[in-house]
């Protein structure tokens, strides 16, 4: 369902995200980063994020579930985006970084712990994983499009039996002006197999 609004709307969506400034998330995430680290960008959108990492020399794999916004995104970074689900992508990569920004609220609630062991697998031990969530505690269909909410109780069950634990979560307005009273939980994890 989500998939089919970004197909159908990926030039409005595209143009709406690709110049927002999220230099004040980058710069929680990327001091975790090694030099050169290789991210995967889960779910890329527009490729806005990915074209900041590549900028600040770090390899990057595009991922995203809407073939056509794959499309802008590939021409904006200059490199391919593999079109997939979470649920269906599969690599032999480990990455130092996982970027999963505004992305894993489309996955439904009763999916997202194993999409967060799928995707675990594919950190290198220590690895750094960031996602966002609109702020709450229920699932809901807006615009043709399913958003699961989280807050950090529900995070703490997303993660439950993976190896992945919280290093920080803080909140934030939408950096979209119009949408500024809308609330985002930010969640920096780390995978630690110990």
């Amino acid at each position: 369902m989500s998939i089919d609004f970004y197909d159908t709307h990926a030039d409005d969506f595209y143009q709406s995200t690709v110049n927002v400034d999220v230099s004040p998330l980058l710069s929680r995430f990327i001091p975790y980063l090694p030099i050169s680290a290789h991210i995967l960008d889960a779910g890329c959108g527009s490729g806005r994020d990915s074209k900041s990492f590549i900028d600040h020399g770090f390899q990057v794999t595009a991922i995203d579930a809407s073939e056509e916004l794959g499309k802008l995104a590939e021409i904006l970074i200059n490199q391919p985006v593999e079109i997939t689900t979470f649920q269906s992508f599969v690599t032999t990569e480990k990455f130092d970084a996982i970027w999963a920004c505004a992305s894993l609220l489309h996955v439904s609630s009763h999916e997202l712990n194993d999409v967060f062991k799928k995707l675990s697998n594919y950190l290198v031990n220590d690895g750094i994983f960031y996602c966002s969530f609109k702020y709450g505690n229920d699932d809901v269909e807006r615009n043709s499009r399913s958003f699961t909410n989280c807050n950090e109780k529900r995070l703490s069950q997303f993660i439950e039996n993976t190896p992945l634990q919280i290093k920080e979560t803080w909140t934030t307005s939408d950096l979209r002006p119009e949408r500024k009273n809308e609330k985002w939980l930010n969640v920096i994890l780390e995978k630690n197999n110990d």
